[in-house]
């Protein structure tokens, strides 16, 4: 039986005729005798049984069945085309995509231009860029939800052919509204002083065990979806916490928030680079390298002071 996928130069001819609406213009176009192109028009309609050419007006169209095999025909090469593209892609050992799992307290426009430098490669790997809090970022690399996780906190947990690297050393300041009751206490603040009022906290994406950080036992806290809300939060007065020092430098100058000191201060958080070795594709080669060049740490790490 014969194969009903169509060739390149019916392709062609299909295409042609739709653009010109006419034979002899399709053939000229096509750099072919116009009764070579007539019968190749008939032989493509006695293939599939069906008219696929309306010749009774002045100018030839496509008939509503042409026109399906034409777009449908072009579809198909076109996949066959990406397949091929992609069959070579990873022969050239770049993988078919790479999944990188932002920690949420980076913020994504610090990645915009290492995108854009990645896309100049002419790769052909698919990026997807999402993020997660907490523990849910070391979390997506063990249950292989990411290639690739970038700005994790805490210890590096046991995870199978687990790699990584510091990012980086995250700076905490504890501040509040001026109009906030703990702005006008004298002296570090105690434990009890702070247990006593809302903590504001960024939830943990954690499918298992979340946590929080800066909530003392007993103490409320209101959950927000980024480290962005919770400045915002405690900038309207809304609760107290821990936020990122360079991140809220132009909220503590102008006097939008206020720093205090506390009695029991927060250490600094290293934030880590990770992956699997196992399957190390030239494309995941290529972020960590990136990563690990240190303007681009020190970007990441310190964020854009977005309140300036």
């Amino acid at each position: 039986m014969e194969s009903n996928m169509l060739s390149e130069e019916e392709l062609s001819l299909l295409d042609a005729i739709r653009e010109t609406g006419s034979l002899s213009r399709a053939a000229a176009r096509l750099g072919k005798a116009p009764s070579t192109v007539s019968h190749a028009a008939r032989q493509l309609e006695t293939r599939f049984d069906a008219l696929l050419f309306d010749r009774r007006r002045y100018r030839l169209q496509l008939t509503p069945a042409g026109h399906l095999l034409a777009d449908e025909a072009a579809r198909l090469m076109l996949d066959v085309s990406r397949l091929a593209q992609r069959v070579k892609q990873i022969a050239s050992g770049w993988e078919d995509r790479l999944w990188i799992v932002c920690d949420e307290i980076l913020e994504f426009e610090t990645l915009l231009p290492v995108v854009q430098t990645f896309d100049a490669l002419g790769s052909g790997v698919s990026l997807r860029i999402t993020h997660e809090v907490l523990s849910g970022t070391w979390e997506a690399l063990r249950d292989g939800r990411a290639d690739l996780i970038v700005g994790a906190t805490n210890e590096p947990p046991a995870i199978p052919g687990l790699r990584w690297f510091e990012l980086g050393v995250m700076q905490w300041v504890f501040a509040v509204s001026p109009r906030h009751p703990l702005a006008k206490e004298k002296g570090p603040l105690k434990r009890e002083q702070i247990a006593a009022h809302r903590a504001v906290v960024v939830a943990d994406s954690s499918r298992s065990a979340g946590r929080a950080y800066g909530v003392l036992g007993g103490q409320a806290a209101l959950a927000v979806p980024s480290m962005r809300a919770k400045i915002l939060a405690q900038r309207q007065g809304l609760g107290t916490g821990w936020v990122p020092r360079r991140r809220v430098e132009a909220l503590l100058a102008r006097g939008d928030l206020v720093e205090k000191d506390t009695a029991d201060p927060r250490e600094p958080n290293v934030l880590y680079v990770a992956w699997r070795g196992d399957h190390e594709g030239r494309a995941l080669q290529w972020w960590i390298e990136q990563l690990r060049q240190p303007r681009l740490a020190k970007r990441l790490v310190d964020g854009l002071d977005a309140f300036a």
